[in-house]
């Protein structure tokens, strides 16, 4: 069963028009981008000031796939007013069984992209195995499915996770043409990022990752 939310009660503010591009869907394709050799899974992507989409504006995005076919990803640093004790209830999970046995009871629920945006999208630290688990490095998987909120709200989920709702989907060499048009800047993703730090210090850390200072940024600089 999928993480469902009715996505006006997240209040989410995003582009429409961009929610109308459905994400890819993956193959058992090499894990390349499309035509480059380019794979960019497990990698943050740094939104350019050049990037004009607003829904993209300031965000960092980690991929948790990319291939032949596209890629897939999901926004770590643009949080709705949804906490998670609010979303376990939505989704008709008792909340007091997370509180304070996994501590998350108040953790922001984040826009993930506006793809899909009733659905939920999970990064975790690898954890059983759940029915819809993407496992992309050794400390994070992506689960799509419900059991992870219900191992959750039992107390027995992942001891580092971040919810969202929605994500970010590229078609076929979509992704690369943005890279090649300065719009992102590609790092190695680090997990500390996601899980730990606190979401309005997530834009700087990740692009301190890459020993820039981001007041010094322009639109006319080039990727990394």
């Amino acid at each position: 069963m999928r993480i469902m939310v009715k996505p006006s009660k997240a209040r989410i503010s995003s582009s429409r028009a961009r929610a109308a591009r459905s994400a890819a869907e993956f193959s058992d394709a090499p894990e390349t981008g499309a035509d480059t050799g380019l794979n960019l899974a497990d990698h943050f992507l740094i939104a350019m000031p050049s990037m004009l989409d607003p829904v993209f504006g300031g965000t960092v995005v980690y991929l948790c796939e990319h291939n032949d076919n596209g890629a897939l990803g999901v926004i770590i640093n643009k949080p709705t007013d949804m906490t998670m004790d609010v979303l376990l209830e939505r989704i008709e999970l008792d909340p007091e069984y997370a509180l304070g046995a996994a501590s998350v009871d108040k953790k922001p629920v984040m826009f993930g992209g506006p793809v899909q945006v009733e659905r939920g999208f999970v990064l975790h630290s690898p954890h059983g195995g759940f029915s819809s688990m993407l496992p992309v490095n050794e400390e994070i998987a992506l689960t799509t499915s419900k059991d992870v909120l219900e191992a959750v709200a039992s107390g027995d989920g992942p001891r580092r996770l971040l919810v969202s709702l929605g994500c970010c989907g590229w078609s076929a060499g979509q992704l690369e043409e943005e890279i090649a048009r300065n719009g992102w800047l590609t790092v190695r993703a680090d997990s500390h990022i996601i899980f730990d730090l606190p979401v309005e210090q997530r834009f700087f850390a990740a692009m301190k990752l890459l020993g820039i200072d981001p007041m010094m940024l322009t639109g006319d600089m080039g990727h990394a």
